[in-house]
Order: structure tokens, then C-alpha cells, then sequence
């Protein structure tokens, strides 16, 4: 027979169980109903269009840029013209990461001049703004030799505020940049770079960029007519950006134009077919030859043959 000590023993226990039991229910309601503390997370990749533009002046439309941005830092793709007054924009509506001390790494598809014209603005701007590290810019053969000479260029305005009472970083105005090909061409905690050649007139070389975060991929087409290398860098990736024109508006150009943009760029008919096969969750329009038409007519002209979620792009849009 057990004695009335064990007895005693087997009560208490009993009910200090209860108790723990009923005290980790409550704290676990209680962490339910606590909203999670988020300061600590990385925040999402987002994919923010600086510029949609093309050669023609748009002043509605800055030249082309796509940043890519991930944990706070900003991954230039390519330099249009407007295009520090665009991030400064992206900036004040939010996305910290487009200070204009803060860029620092500038991918180019090609060097035809409506990529590269804000490249200066980029090097230069941000080192009066207090950028402290020579800009990192990768792109094909001929990009080493064109900072070369674009900080040549502006020799005589380093020196006099390098030499003068204006406050300056010692390095922001220098660059650091590589003629790459295809392949990883860099990598980082935050992001995976890959450069694919793609057919853009008789450029000798061009490139696309494929973009992998932690939690998304982004393929940047360039500018391309219609090839399976954005197809295969895609393949289900989660934001497409690709160039394209009108299909319907193409007729009515002139046949050396016709000949030249079928030879350069993307249609909306043939984009749709290439986004039926490379099947990414978003496909972003940018870089769009309008000839008169709109948006919605973009949009209209793709859907025909693409059934995927696609929006076309304006400048300081976020996808």
C-alpha cells in the first residue's frame, strides 16, 4: 500500500502538469495573436523599371534601366538617359536601396548609345552625391574601353573638385569594369549574375542577364530579336522583362525600318509565342516601339497569343 508522503507526491505532480500545460497553451495563443517581428528578414527582390524608352524622345519615357533589387542593394541593368533623375524618384517614393550614393553595380546588354548615354550621369552623379567606391560596370567587349574613356572625359572636372574646396570621396568617381561573355559574371551573398548571348542587329556581341535570389529569377532579354536563349534562361523563371513592338504599327513602317526591327527586335506576336515556351510567372513589356499604338494595344496584340500574366512597363514601375 503506498503511503500518504507518495500519494502526495502523485497529487502535486499531477496538477503542476496542468499548470505547464495550461501556461505553454497560453504562450502559444499568445505568440499567435503577437504580430511576427520582421525588421530582421530579408526583404523581397523587386524588380523596378527606371526607364522604358528607346532612341526616340520621349519625355514621358527616360531610356532604358531596369534595377534589381535585393536586401537593399540595387543591381543596374543597363544606363538611359534621365536615368539618376529616375532612381532619385524610386527613392523618394521608397526604394532606399536607388540612393543616389548607393548604386553601385551596373550590368550593360550593349553599347548602342540609348544604353550607355547615362552611364557618365551614373559615375559621376553619384560621386558628387558621396558614392565612396568605384563604380562596378560589366558588359561586352568594348564597355572596359568605353569607361576608359568617358573618365577621361571628365578628367578635367575630377581634378578641379578633387583639387578644390568642394567635398569629395577619394574613389567615388572611378570605375572598376570587365568585358564579360557568357556565364556567371558575378556573384554575391544577395545575388547570382549569368550573361547569355543574344542577336541584336550586327552587333558582334550582346547580352541578356538571368538574375537568381534567394527568392526569384529574373531574366533581362535586352535588346534581341526573337531567339531560344531567353527561352532556356527563363524557362518558368518568375519575372520576364522583355523588349518588343507593335505588330499591328510595323506594317505601316517603311521597308527599311521593317527590315532593320525584324532584324533587331522582338514583335508582339512573335513575344507571345516566346513567352508561351519560356513560360515565366510575369511577363514585363518594356522597351516598347509604340509607332502610335498604346499600352493597351501592346497588351491586346501579345494576348492574342499568350495567355500568361503580362503588363507593359512604365517608367518607375515595381513588378
Amino acid at each position: 500500500m503506498a503511503s500518504g508522503w507518495e500519494l502526495g507526491v502523485g497529487g502535486w505532480g499531477a496538477a503542476f502538469t496542468l499548470i505547464l500545460s495550461c501556461l505553454a497553451a497560453s504562450d502559444a495563443f499568445a505568440t499567435r495573436q503577437s504580430p511576427t517581428p520582421t525588421s530582421h528578414l530579408p526583404t523581397p527582390t523587386q524588380v523596378v523599371v527606371l526607364g522604358t524608352g528607346n532612341p526616340n524622345p520621349d519625355p514621358d519615357r527616360s531610356g532604358p534601366a531596369v534595377a534589381v533589387v535585393v536586401n537593399g542593394t540595387a543591381y543596374l541593368v543597363d544606363a538611359g538617359a534621365g536615368v539618376m533623375r529616375r532612381a532619385e524618384q524610386a527613392y523618394r517614393a521608397g526604394v532606399t536601396a536607388l540612393a543616389r550614393d548607393k548604386i553601385g553595380v551596373v550590368f550593360l546588354t550593349h553599347l548602342h548609345s540609348d544604353h550607355t548615354i547615362g552611364l557618365p550621369d551614373v559615375i559621376h552623379t553619384g560621386w558628387v552625391m558621396g558614392r565612396e567606391a568605384p563604380l562596378k560596370v560589366f558588359g561586352p567587349k568594348g564597355t572596359r574601353d568605353m569607361t576608359l574613356h568617358l573618365q577621361e572625359a571628365w578628367r578635367l572636372d575630377v581634378r578641379i573638385r578633387s583639387d578644390g574646396l568642394q567635398p569629395h570621396t577619394a574613389n567615388g568617381w572611378q570605375v572598376e569594369s570587365r568585358d564579360v561573355w557568357e556565364g556567371v559574371v558575378y556573384r554575391d551573398s544577395n545575388v547570382t549574375v549569368t550573361a547569355f548571348p543574344v542577336p541584336h542587329t550586327n552587333w558582334v556581341e550582346a547580352l541578356g542577364y538571368k538574375f537568381v535570389t534567394r527568392d526569384r529569377t529574373i531574366v533581362i532579354s535586352g535588346d534581341t530579336r526573337p531567339n531560344d536563349a531567353v527561352v532556356e534562361a527563363c524557362n518558368g523563371c518568375d519575372v520576364l522583362v522583355h523588349e518588343v513592338y507593335s505588330a499591328e504599327k510595323f506594317l505601316e513602317q517603311e521597308p527599311e525600318w521593317r527590315a532593320y526591327h525584324s532584324d533587331s527586335h522582338t514583335s508582339t506576336t512573335a513575344l507571345a509565342e516566346l513567352a508561351t515556351r519560356a513560360r515565366p510567372k510575369l511577363l514585363v513589356l518594356y522597351h516598347q516601339l509604340y509607332w502610335g499604338a498604346t499600352d493597351e494595344d501592346l497588351l491586346r496584340e501579345v494576348r492574342k497569343g499568350y495567355s500568361g500574366a503580362v503588363v507593359s512597363a512604365k517608367d518607375l514601375g515595381i513588378y
